[in-house]
C-alpha cells in the first residue's frame, strides 16, 4: 500500500504522523512525506536562505531515520495559496505517486499555510479521477482514502475516527523530533521564551519533559505544560473512552501514547485493505505500559 502525508511545513507529518508512518513501514507499506513550504520562515538568526538549507537537512535525518521518501516543495513560509496553478501541481503530484491512502490538515486552524494546504486537497480530491483536468498524467481510476490528522479546534470539532496507539514506537518519535534542531531547540523555544540546555543529552530529556509512566494520570497529561512527551501523550489523554473502545479496557486505558485521524468526505470510504493496513498498524509491536 502506498500512504502519502502532506503537511504545509517540515514538522507537521513528522509530529502528527510520526508514529503511523514507523509503523507502517515496518509493516512493508510506502509512505511519503511531502511538505508543501520550504520552511524559509522557521527562525529568528537566520536569514530564508539558510533556514531553507538547515530545515533541508534536518528533513533529510528524518527520511533516512524513516526509511521514506520526503519531498518538499519550494514555497515560502506564511506564502501559500490554494490557487489554480498550485491545485494542479498537487493533482499532478498526487497521481503519479497513487497512493491508497493521503492524510493531511483540517481547514480550520490557526495557520494560514495549513488551512491553504487543507483546502488544497479538497480541492484536488474529486479532480484526481477526472481525466480532462491535468490530462497529462492519467487520472486515477480509484479515489484514496484522506483522512485528517488531530488537532484541538473546535469548529467544528475533531473527530476521532481512527486511533493508533504508538507507545511501542514513541522512542522513535522522539527522536525525530530530535531531528529537528532548527524548530525544536531554537525557533520555537525562542517564540515561547523558553532556555534550552547546551548537552546533547541535557537537550534531549528537556525535549521530552516530563516524565511519563504507568501511573500518570491523564488529568496530569493534560494539566502539563511543555514538553513533546506531554504532546504525544495529550492525544492519548483526550481521547481515552475512545482508545478503551478500540482495544478493549485492558490496553485501551494503558496506552499513554497515541495519534488519532479523521476521516474525510472527500475521499474514499474507510474499508477494505486500507482499514485492514490501519487494523494492522494498530497493533503492538511489543512495548506496551
Amino acid at each position: 500500500m502506498r500512504v502519502l502525508m502532506i503537511g504545509a511545513h517540515q514538522d507537521d507529518n513528522e509530529f502528527r504522523c510520526g508514529g503511523l508512518a514507523n509503523k507502517l513501514i515496518k509493516l512493508g507499506h510506502e509512505v511519503r512525506f511531502l511538505s508543501c513550504c520550504n520552511g524559509c520562515g522557521g527562525h529568528h538568526i537566520m536569514n530564508a536562505e539558510e533556514t531553507v538549507k538547515r530545515r533541508a537537512g534536518e528533513s533529510a535525518a528524518v527520511a533516512a531515520l524513516l526509511g521514506i521518501r520526503y519531498d518538499v516543495w519550494d514555497n515560502d513560509d506564511c506564502s501559500l495559496v490554494a490557487d489554480l496553478e498550485t491545485r494542479r501541481k498537487l493533482i499532478r503530484y498526487i497521481r503519479e505517486f497513487a497512493p491508497d491512502l493521503v492524510i493531511s490538515h483540517r481547514q480550520n486552524d490557526y495557520h494560514a499555510d495549513h488551512r491553504a494546504v487543507g483546502l488544497l486537497v479538497q480541492d484536488a480530491s474529486y479532480m484526481l479521477t477526472v481525466p480532462h483536468e491535468c490530462p497529462d498524467v492519467p487520472a486515477m481510476r480509484i479515489m484514496p482514502v484522506i483522512m485528517y490528522y488531530e488537532d484541538r479546534f473546535m469548529n467544528p470539532p475533531f473527530r476521532p475516527d481512527v486511533l493508533i496507539g504508538v507507545d511501542d514506537v514513541i522512542d522513535i518519535k522522539l527522536q525525530i523530533a530530535h531531528l529537528n534542531v532548527s524548530q525544536v531547540y531554537e525557533w520555537l523555544p525562542y517564540t515561547y521564551e523558553e532556555e534550552v540546555p547546551e548537552g546533547e543529552a541535557e537537550r534531549f530529556e528537556w525535549l521530552k519533559g516530563m516524565e511519563i509512566t504507568k501511573d500518570t494520570t491523564d488529568e496530569e497529561i493534560m494539566t502539563a505544560t511543555r514538553g513533546y512527551s506531554v504532546r504525544f501523550a495529550k492525544v492519548a489523554a483526550r481521547f481515552r473512552k475512545e482508545l478503551i473502545k478500540r482495544y478493549g479496557v485492558e490496553y485501551g486505558s494503558k496506552i499513554r501514547y497515541a495519534e488519532a485521524y479523521e476521516v474525510s468526505e472527500y475521499g474514499a470510504p474507510l474499508t477494505g485493505a486500507v482499514k485492514e493496513m490501519l487494523d494492522d498498524a494498530a497493533a503492538f509491536f511489543g512495548k506496551v505500559y
